[in-house]
């Protein structure tokens, strides 16, 4: 039958301990001469006195009332334990462990006050070892979980990023594809452009955070890349005011939004803008605000790929940003608004 690991742990743990104090009571009982059979004996019957309280102590008191910081109840039962065994062994070789060995005459080496001194350091000494094994068992497990939880939020993340970034590509050709049809002399233009901005998804994003000098210049180039096709793009409002360039975030977390604003954005009126985006960092905080016409059409709209951009930063925010962050979204008749909110202390 396979042992556990749960059950091998506190197993090894008692045979080193006890093979340890074992040796060590042998050679101090054999004043640290060579020890005969009637060492060994003597040894192994203290041995037996002492290792039952702590026993008792290690896995009874212990893990009922002093894990449970039942602090009071556990130094009552600590004493109990240490005075009933300290008798206990007095008692043993006085008068028990005569009728067990004849031939050998045994005798109690340490009084009372002694045996108690003993037996103290004894439950004493293995209890703040055991407290100190099962802490760095808990830190072990601990550290163990936590590089799993991290793998696992790696994982994620990337799986989140693979779903954006051919979401992006499939729009950018679309937009490719267009000009093409229309025969223009800017698709080549086009297509470099495009390139710089896959450039940076492919490669300049992938690490854990990004500049917002990085991602002010993507969003620019976006945004340049989507007036070959969007005659409404020369109606953007772009505000920024950053006062730390080296501010920052994660990467890919703001195109999607301009994305779909483009995708899903109305053609404004005349003395309207297309889109308006706000781009804030001020002391701790970024803001990111966004803000489009909504089409008509923009509910049937709302299927297959449309929601995967949006759907992805959600999830990406609750990763990265669990207790750093605030979203906003809100859908008017003809407007449609995201407010994103970044803490300079998230995780």
């Amino acid at each position: 039958m396979k042992i556990s690991r749960s059950h091998l742990r506190p197993l090894l743990f008692n045979a080193i301990l006890w093979s340890a104090v074992f040796v060590l009571l042998l050679f101090s009982f054999s004043h640290f001469k060579l020890p005969k059979k009637i060492d060994y004996i003597y040894t192994g019957s203290f041995l037996v006195t002492i290792i039952i309280p702590v026993l008792i102590n290690l896995y009874l008191i212990i893990p009922v009332l002093l894990k449970r910081e039942r602090y009071l109840p556990f130094i009552l039962f600590f004493i109990l334990n240490l005075f009933a065994f300290t008798l206990f062994n007095r008692w043993f070789f006085n008068y028990f462990i005569d009728f067990v060995f004849p031939d050998y005459f045994f005798i109690s080496y340490y009084s009372i006050t002694e045996l108690t001194g003993i037996f103290f350091i004894f439950l004493l000494g293995t209890t703040l070892l055991k407290l100190a094994e099962d802490w760095i068992h808990f830190n072990t497990a601990e550290n163990r979980q936590l590089k799993i939880k991290n793998q696992q939020i790696q994982m994620q993340l990337a799986s989140l990023r693979s779903q954006m970034n051919p979401h992006f590509l499939f729009n950018s050709l679309n937009v490719i594809y267009a000009l093409a049809l229309e025969n223009k002399e800017t698709t080549k233009d086009a297509i470099v452009q495009l390139s710089d901005v896959l450039r940076y998804i492919i490669y300049d994003s992938n690490t854990s955070r990004v500049t917002l000098k990085e991602e002010l210049l993507l969003l620019k180039n976006y945004i340049a890349f989507q007036r070959y096709r969007h005659k409404e793009a020369d109606k953007i409002l772009f505000k920024q005011d950053v006062q730390d360039e080296e501010f920052s975030i994660y990467p890919m977390l703001l195109l999607p939004l301009v994305e779909n604003s483009f995708k899903h954005g109305a053609p404004a009126k005349s003395d309207e803008n297309f889109i308006s985006i706000d781009f804030v960092q001020k002391d701790n905080v970024f803001q990111f605000t966004i803000e489009n016409h909504r089409r008509e059409d923009y509910e049937n709209l709302n299927g297959g790929y449309s929601g995967v951009g949006l759907a992805n930063i959600k999830k990406n925010l609750e990763i990265v940003y669990p207790d750093a962050h605030e979203l906003e979204i809100i859908e008017g008749k003809n407007k449609y608004s995201i407010s994103l909110k970044l803490y300079k202390d998230a995780p």
